[in-house]
C-alpha cells in the first residue's frame, strides 16, 4: 500500500513539473516579440521653419525632432538626415545623406555639415561659386532603421529656408605625385617611384625614367588605390615618339626608351585636371662646369643617353674647376626649378621644391655619370 502511494505522488510531481515547463516555454514565446514593419514615421516641422531663415554660417546646429517608428517593441534605432534642393530623394546627385547619425528622436544636426551638403548639391545643379552666399529652400527628411539595418523607413519631408556661404574647402594643387606600373613597382604603390616637384610648387612634377615596351602605368597624389589614380584618362602629350595610349584607364607606352615624364596639374572648377607629357630625356650641365661656364641651356652641355635601363647618362667633360650643377628643362619654368646634383654618398639629390643645395666642386676634365633608375651617380 505504501509503495502504491509513493508511485501516485511521483506521477503527480511529474505532471506538475511538465506543466511548469510548458508554462515556461509559453512565457518565453511571449517575451520574444515579433518585429513589426513600421508604417508611420513623422519628422516634426522645426519651430523656425515657417517665415524664418536658417543662417548656416552663423549657426552651430539645426534641431530636428521626430516620432519613433513602431517596431512592435522598444528598439535601438539609428536616424540619418537626408537633404535635397529639389525635393528629389530618388535621383543620384539630387540628394545627400549626412555622415553623422543619431540614436535619439531629438537631434542637433551640425550646421556646417548641412552647409557642405547644400554647397555640393548646388554645384551639381550648376550653381557657380560666385552665386554664394546662397539663399534657397532645403528639403529635409529622416531615415530610420534598426542597428542591424533592418526595418528601414523614411519620414515625411519638411522645408527649411536656409542661407549658406560656400562651404567647401578650396581645391589646392598637389604637393606630391607618385607613379606605379607593370614595370615600375609591379603595380604595388609601396614599390613605385615618387616624382620630383618643381621649385615653383605649381603642381608640376617630373622624372627621368626608362620605360619598357608596352609598359602600362598610373599616377596618383597618394601612394594607394583611393579612386584618384589616373593614367590614360589624363591629357596625353607625346613629344618623344613614345606611342602613348589609353589602355583601360592605364597609360600605355608602345616604344621602349628613356623619357622625361612630366605631370602638370590644373584646377578646373572643383576638379584637378592632369596632363602627362613624354619629353626627350635631355639632361644638361649648367654654370661653372658647363661649356664656357655658361648659365644657358645649350646643346653643347647635353649628356649622352644610354641604350638601356642599366646604362649611365654621361656629361661632357667639365670645362672648368667649379661647382657642379645639372638640370632638366621644364617648359615655362627656369632651369633651377628642376636641378639636381650628386651627393658625396653617390645619390642623385633633387632640389625639388627646396632651398639651394649643398655644392660640390669638381676639377676640369671630369664627367658626371648618372643612372636615374637606381638613383646613383658619380664624378670621374
Amino acid at each position: 500500500m505504501m509503495k502504491k502511494n509513493r508511485n501516485k505522488i511521483a506521477v503527480m510531481l511529474l505532471a506538475v513539473g511538465l506543466s511548469f515547463v510548458f508554462a515556461s516555454c509559453e512565457d518565453d514565446r511571449n517575451s520574444n516579440p515579433t518585429l513589426q514593419t513600421p508604417t508611420k514615421f513623422v519628422l516634426n516641422t522645426p519651430a523656425y521653419a515657417e517665415g524664418a531663415e536658417y543662417d548656416l554660417e552663423n549657426s552651430s546646429s539645426v534641431e530636428l525632432t521626430c516620432s519613433q517608428p513602431d517596431y512592435g517593441f522598444t528598439a535601438a534605432t539609428v536616424y540619418s538626415v537626408q537633404v535635397s534642393l529639389d525635393n528629389d530623394f530618388t535621383t543620384e546627385g539630387k540628394y545627400a545623406t549626412l555622415a553623422t547619425t543619431y540614436t535619439t528622436a531629438k537631434m542637433a544636426v551640425d550646421a556646417t555639415e548641412i552647409a557642405v551638403a547644400q554647397t555640393t548639391l548646388a554645384l551639381e545643379k550648376g550653381i557657380a561659386e560666385d552665386r554664394f552666399p546662397l539663399t534657397s529652400k532645403l528639403y529635409v527628411r529622416l531615415r530610420a532603421a534598426l542597428t542591424n539595418g533592418k526595418g528601414e523607413i523614411f519620414s515625411n519631408t519638411v522645408t527649411l529656408h536656409t542661407r549658406t556661404k560656400f562651404a567647401l574647402s578650396p581645391i589646392v594643387l598637389p604637393q606630391t605625385m607618385n607613379i606605379v606600373g607593370s614595370t615600375i613597382g609591379n603595380w604595388k604603390w609601396e614599390d613605385g617611384m615618387e616624382m620630383v616637384p618643381t621649385w615653383a610648387k605649381n603642381g608640376t612634377f617630373w622624372r627621368i625614367l626608362y620605360i619598357e615596351k608596352d609598359a602600362e602605368m598610373k599616377f596618383n597624389i597618394e601612394k594607394g588605390w583611393d579612386g584618384r589614380e589616373f593614367g590614360g584618362s589624363a591629357t596625353l602629350e607625346d613629344h618623344a615618339g613614345a606611342g602613348l595610349s589609353d589602355a583601360g584607364g592605364n597609360l600605355k607606352v608602345a616604344q621602349a626608351g628613356w623619357y622625361l615624364v612630366v605631370v602638370k596639374t590644373a584646377v578646373e572648377g572643383r576638379n584637378l585636371k592632369f596632363t602627362v607629357a613624354f619629353e626627350k630625356p635631355n639632361v644638361y650641365l649648367i654654370g661653372g662646369v658647363a661649356h664656357e661656364g655658361k648659365w644657358d641651356i645649350l646643346d653643347k652641355n647635353l649628356f649622352t643617353v644610354p641604350a638601356d635601363a642599366k646604362g649611365d647618362f654621361v656629361s661632357p667633360p667639365f670645362s672648368n674647376t667649379a661647382e657642379v650643377r645639372m638640370c632638366v628643362k621644364i617648359a615655362d619654368e627656369d632651369w633651377w626649378h628642376s636641378e639636381f646634383i650628386v651627393f658625396a654618398d653617390g645619390k642623385i639629390a633633387y632640389r625639388g621644391s627646396g632651398d639651394d643645395q649643398e655644392r660640390y666642386t669638381q676639377p676640369a676634365g671630369k664627367r658626371a655619370y648618372l643612372n636615374f633608375m637606381t638613383g646613383k651617380g658619380r664624378y670621374e
